[in-house]
């Protein structure tokens, strides 16, 4: 093990405090988070123009395509996402960097003794020493990322965004927003504020007229897809237009179809905003973005040392945090459209978290998937391994519980390598925690 700096020492203290202080079950709103940043001066008062984006999926990635655009502008783009793959820094990048430890050190901990014997969870702790980086560092944009929700998330205190962005929206986190599409859309779009620009993506009906009706009722600016701007793919370009124009712009190197429509999404925001640079920049910016755990291709690292063992063509071996039923929808399409160009035998390792849909996850690769194997990770929330096979099977996929990714893997080398189809297709899948401890160990 790597020994820790004293700063790192020091983050870890802090943050261990806040986690034994934070209730044992979520808890939102914003009453909390006011008082600790009213007691630090009120910083998030005093922030440079402010994108909000919320959404069930694409959050992460239409994140990364704002950063990316605003910062090859030249601009000093802050960012606040979650959660963190590998490193906590990951959560905070500070004038397009991440922050440093002793940056870091420093806000959280001003934040914990400003926060005294105020309850402040884990999240809002978190929240409140960026908004206070945010405040003190030079900056020209800050991107927000809603936790969870967006009407009583904690980075909701800021009242005056530039753009309010909602991500395509499903059905997610249904014990703290709703059963309904419509009721988590209702969530979702309390980020929408007076006179700011709202941007949405694609969305289900049942969300749109939810979040459509919150915009008009409260005077928002509306602007919609397939309404106010449209995109599409055309001769390997991606094409997007609206009332001020059409843009010719290079496609995202990150591999999907929903990629295409992340990307567009944050072209719309930016142009809400007020804040697109020009059009080379914003290819530009689409070219350069990246976002780890997101049908990333693993090129390097002991688990592709594994695959190069075997005989013959190595198998190919992906990644991706998603863990709900329409990301297993946009990871199937991108896998049928990987299947079509480069026909090979396709196989899943996946875990995930005991309070996510996974019959909804597992459905969409039914005949698709050759075979999916199970494992958990170092999670309390974790599902076993056995439990999550066996709802693979009920959903009618070819099953096995592992008692490791690169156990997975080796088994299924073995057994392709044997049977003359040829090596995998592996995607790695269904948790973010599980994506994290991936590419730590894959490093």
């Amino acid at each position: 093990m790597i020994p820790q700096t004293a700063a790192q020492a020091q983050i870890q203290s802090i943050l261990d405090g806040f986690a034994e202080r934070s209730p044992a079950e979520i808890v939102l709103g914003l009453d909390r988070t006011l008082q600790a940043l009213e007691r630090l001066g009120n910083p998030h008062h005093c922030l440079p123009p402010v994108i909000h984006v919320a959404g069930t999926n694409g959050k992460g990635s239409t994140v990364a395509y704002l950063r990316s655009m605003l910062a090859s502008a030249g601009l000093r783009v802050h960012v606040f996402t979650s959660p963190h793959l590998v490193r906590f820094n990951e959560r905070v990048v500070l004038a397009n960097n991440e922050i440093t430890d002793e940056e870091l050190a420093d806000v959280l901990g001003r934040c914990e003794a400003a926060a005294g014997d105020l309850p402040l969870s884990y999240f809002e702790a978190v929240t409140v020493a960026s908004f206070l980086a945010f405040a003190e560092v030079p900056g020209d944009a800050v991107i927000l990322e809603t936790g969870l929700g967006g009407r009583l998330d904690s980075t909701n205190v800021v009242d005056r965004p530039r753009a309010s962005v909602i991500t395509p929206i499903g059905l997610d986190h249904q014990s703290w927003l709703g059963d309904t599409l419509g009721e988590i859309a209702y969530e979702k779009a309390g980020i929408i504020k007076p006179g700011a620009a709202f941007v949405t993506g694609a969305q289900r009906a049942e969300a749109l007229d939810v979040v459509k009706s919150r915009a008009l009722a409260i005077g928002a600016k509306p602007f919609v897809y397939n309404e106010d701007w449209t995109a599409r793919q055309e001769n390997g370009r991606l094409v997007y237009e609206d009332e001020d124009g059409l843009l010719d712009l290079s496609l995202p190197r990150l591999v999907g179809q929903h990629q295409i429509d992340n990307a567009a999404t944050a072209v719309a925001a930016l142009r809400a905003a007020g804040l697109a640079p020009g059009h080379e920049k914003l290819s530009t910016g689409i070219e350069n973005a990246f976002w780890p755990a997101r049908m990333q291709r693993l090129t390097k690292g002991p688990l592709v040392d594994k695959a190069h063992r075997h005989a013959g063509e190595p198998a190919e071996l992906w990644l991706d945090g998603g863990h709900n039923p329409h990301a297993a929808k946009a990871l199937a399409r991108t896998l049928a459209d990987l299947e079509e160009r480069s026909p090979r035998p396709v196989i899943l390792i996946t875990g995930m978290l005991a309070n996510k849909d996974a019959p909804g996850f597992f459905e969409p690769f039914v005949d698709l998937v050759s075979t999916v194997y199970t494992v958990s990770f170092d999670n309390e929330r974790a599902r076993s391994a056995e439990s999550l096979a066996a709802i693979a099977q009920a959903a009618g996929l070819p099953s096995e519980a592992k008692d490791s990714v690169g156990q997975a893997i080796e088994d299924a080398l073995t057994i392709f390598g044997r049977s003359g189809e040829g090596m995998p297709r592996i995607l790695i899948c269904g948790s973010l925690y599980l994506a994290g401890e991936i590419l730590q160990e894959n490093s």
